[in-house]
């Protein structure tokens, strides 16, 4: 008659057998494919957040939850490259209810007579293998300035196992500015309630078009 075997040893034999099937994680890094093409705009993937001073105490950032548009990048032609991004002012959300309203107020965006922003490209400089300078006109407010934009290419690279609208070919940059509200006519509570300078953010995913 065989040995009866130690439930605690069979215990920790199963921990052992079970570690060693489990495949060690895999570290996390961006794709480094062409992010070469025409590309449309993923919103679901796609952030824009602003960052403004308050009261001269702190920063304080908000976002828009709705964009669209497209770009093209070319690694060989730079010249090529566009922009086009159009963003409904009224998307506005800074999670809380009656600041947003306030903010889609005639004192601020005034988005009933001004329901969009909009960003277009006119040239952009590559400064290194992944960085550029995007220039282009944005209007904000009714009025149009030129903008210029820091912008880091983040990854690129096929993504087959993601579902429909948002698989594919993809590709994401991260584009930064800082543009100064009272340029576009949004003055209240200039100076002292809040800063005249805004930082903006872009968080940008594209899918690739065939």
């Amino acid at each position: 008659m065989c040995n009866r075997i130690p439930q605690s040893i069979l215990l920790v034999a199963g921990l052992c057998l079970a570690s060693a099937a489990l495949a060690a994680p895999k570290t996390y890094t961006p794709l480094s494919g062409n992010p070469s093409g025409t590309y449309r705009i993923d919103p679901q993937h796609t952030n824009v957040f602003f960052t403004i001073g308050h009261v001269g105490i702190t920063q304080f950032t908000g976002r828009f939850d709705k964009i669209s548009g497209t770009y093209i990048f070319n690694t060989k032609n730079p010249a090529a490259d566009k922009v086009d991004i159009t963003i409904p002012a009224a998307s506005i959300n800074t999670d809380f209810a009656l600041r947003d309203q306030h903010l889609r107020s005639k004192e601020f965006f005034d988005v009933k007579r001004y329901p969009t922003i909009t960003f277009v490209s006119s040239k952009y400089v590559p400064t290194g293998t992944k960085t550029g300078t995007l220039y282009g006109n944005l209007t904000l407010h009714g009025v149009t300035k030129p903008v210029t934009f820091q912008v880091q290419e983040i990854g690129a690279g096929n993504v087959p196992y993601l579902p429909k609208p948002w698989g594919g070919y993809l590709s994401g940059f991260v584009a930064t500015t800082v543009i100064h509200r009272s340029e576009f006519g949004m003055d209240a509570y200039l100076p002292e309630g809040l800063s005249n300078a805004i930082a903006v953010k872009v968080e940008v995913e594209g899918v690739k078009e065939k």
